[in-house]
């Protein structure tokens, strides 16, 4: 019996994390929503762990101290290895502030063999206020929240990332049409 040989070319079985990591409100979930449909039309397995939903159900409990936002975002880099690892397109959009944080799970993925894509959507603070989706803005404005990301608590943008997204100048679909585009570049869509 022959076994057929696969290449990466456009290869749907590929797996691969894709890290969007910008302020609250830049459009780094409904980007990541906006490719999943595409990839899944197209015949990949596709997860988005969402940084809400895993911060509910998987870091429960913890806070938004250095430590705990690190701690989350390595829990989230282990999960998104552990699916990129066994063929599925994890798409992480969450905020990850810390570029220490953002390296080790990076590295994670290195040492497993794993693709690991940074994208940044850049969106600038004073669009992501004007969107405020979850309201947060306005609360760290009235005083009844502190430590928001890029207001009262650092940012730590990547240096070098693999994608760089501005939101604020294109529609969601080219946003994600970009970053559709740099999977197709790596072989991987």
């Amino acid at each position: 019996m022959t076994v057929p040989s696969t290449t990466l070319e456009n290869d749907v079985t590929t797996g691969a994390t894709v890290w969007l990591t910008g302020l609250p409100s830049a459009g780094k979930t409904t980007i990541a929503y906006e490719l999943a449909g595409r990839l899944r039309e197209e015949g990949h397995l596709v997860e988005v762990l969402d940084g809400d939903e895993i911060r509910e159900f998987i870091s429960a409990g913890l806070g938004f101290s250095r430590e705990d936002r690190h701690t989350n975002v390595q829990r989230i880099g282990f999960l998104a290895e552990l699916l990129a690892r066994n063929g599925v397109k994890a798409l992480v959009p969450v905020i990850a502030p810390y570029a220490d944080s953002r390296e080790a799970v990076r590295k994670r993925h290195h040492e497993n063999g794993t693709t690991y894509l940074e994208v940044h959507v850049a969106t600038p603070v004073e669009v992501c206020s004007v969107r405020d989706v979850k309201g947060l803005y306005a609360k760290q404005a009235a005083g009844e929240l502190s430590g928001l990301t890029g207001v009262d608590d650092p940012y730590e943008a990547p240096g070098a990332p693999d994608l760089r997204i501005e939101s604020q100048n294109q529609t969601v679909q080219e946003s994600a049409a970009s970053v559709h585009a740099l999977l197709s570049e790596r072989g991987l869509a």
